[in-house]
């Protein structure tokens, strides 16, 4: 399908899904986004919408003059990264719990991290020596932001090894900044707020930093770093894995990573001008460009190329999106569903990931059917393993 249109007091708000099947607190949100004087053009909302704490996750908003840190999220850079490996389906035979084993000995997940920067890589170091320029705030984090490089978080965070539809194997995982990108998030976020410009705006959290104030410079540096932390958490992650992987099988090979941001601050033109786009769960869709769209854990996951869609800014789902609270989830489902619902595939079935069932998320064939528009899919993928933070 193509887009349906709200009817906004400055300008519409596009949406990849019928409107009808959005919560109204997610619309009331959109429309305050779309009555903001900075935003350009239109508001683009992706087929995995549904309410965020601030913004519209699935929001795609453009702004001149303005970005509003909000409009990213508190997992600055969250995103997804992807191989392709040479193994075959029937390698595995057996060992499927064992390589689960292997994963999560080699990854910290939920709040646990790596002792002595045991992840850091040359990339992270290079990072890590622009360390003093950020906000003085959290120059006390250093050691955990350290830490932290190369681990998985919790949440709806995960590590998984999947089949496409040929019995071709990848590893795929999602993770974002961790605390150190929270914490910025959550200092500029707060300090918006506080800034004359924004005292009157229809909601607080909609709070943007104007171009060319030193605010918005010091958001700039702090969130293109956390940006980068994030990619550079998703690299060392994968470099880990795949050692892993090799040590079982020696002959294994590995393609190029596909890695995708899906919370995130680009500076791009869009019908003639510049401006600062945010995607919170959205990923960038050019014509050609690579991107990942993951369902849940016990349904599947699409590796798709972008088609470069104006009306979408050049932007996608970033994944299957919510149709329930994670507190609601947990009161409408058991264990015995979460074992139900991820039948074949290696993963937790207890309570403690119960909020990530797949009953919890949306269609993700329907969320792929709706926006045939904006990306072509190249490798239809099927969980044989997942761990989860």
């Amino acid at each position: 399908m193509s887009y349906e249109t709200l009817k906004g007091n400055r300008v519409d708000v596009r949406i990849w899904t019928p409107i009808a099947g959005v919560e109204s607190q997610a619309l009331e949100q959109l429309r305050n986004v779309a009555s903001l004087p900075w935003v350009f053009h239109h508001v683009a909302v992706m087929p995995d919408v549904h309410y965020g704490k601030g913004c519209t996750v699935g929001s795609v908003i453009a702004m001149k003059g303005a970005v509003s840190p909000a409009a990213v999220g508190v997992d600055i850079g969250c995103g997804m990264a992807a191989v392709k490996t040479s193994l075959t389906e029937g390698r595995l035979d057996g060992s499927l719990a064992g390589i689960r084993h292997d994963f999560e000995r080699t990854i910290p997940v939920g709040f646990n991290s790596h002792r002595n920067a045991h992840g850091v890589g040359d990339d992270a170091r290079a990072l890590f020596e622009e360390w003093p320029r950020l906000d003085a705030r959290v120059q006390d984090k250093l050691g955990k932001a350290l830490d932290q490089v190369g681990t998985l978080g919790g949440g709806n965070h995960f590590i998984e090894l999947c089949r496409d539809m040929g019995g071709g194997i990848w590893l795929m995982l999602h993770s974002g900044s961790r605390n150190i990108g929270k914490t910025l998030a959550e200092l500029h976020i707060h300090r918006a707020r506080k800034l004359a410009h924004n005292a009157k705006l229809p909601d607080p959290d909609l709070a943007v930093y104007l171009a060319g104030t030193p605010e918005m410079a010091a958001y700039r540096r702090d969130l293109y770093w956390a940006q980068r932390y994030a990619a550079i958490n998703r690299a060392s992650m994968l470099r880990m894995l795949l050692r892993q992987l090799a040590r079982r099988y020696p002959d294994a090979t590995f393609a190029p990573p596909i890695s995708c941001h899906h919370n995130y601050v680009s500076e791009e033109t869009h019908f003639g001008e510049e401006a600062f786009v945010t995607r919170k769960g959205a990923i960038s869709a050019r014509a050609g460009e690579m991107g990942i769209i993951p369902g849940s854990m016990g349904t599947g996951s699409y590796i798709v190329r972008g088609l470069g869609n104006p009306d979408s800014f050049h932007s996608a789902s970033h994944g299957a999106g919510r149709r329930m609270s994670r507190g609601a989830a947990r009161r409408a489902f058991t264990v015995e569903d979460l074992v139900s619902q991820t039948a074949g595939v290696e993963c937790r079935k207890d309570a403690g990931v119960l909020d990530e069932i797949p009953g919890a998320y949306k269609d993700i064939s329907e969320v792929m059917a709706h926006q045939a528009d904006l990306v072509e899919v190249v490798a239809h993928l099927k969980q044989l393993i997942c761990v989860k933070g």
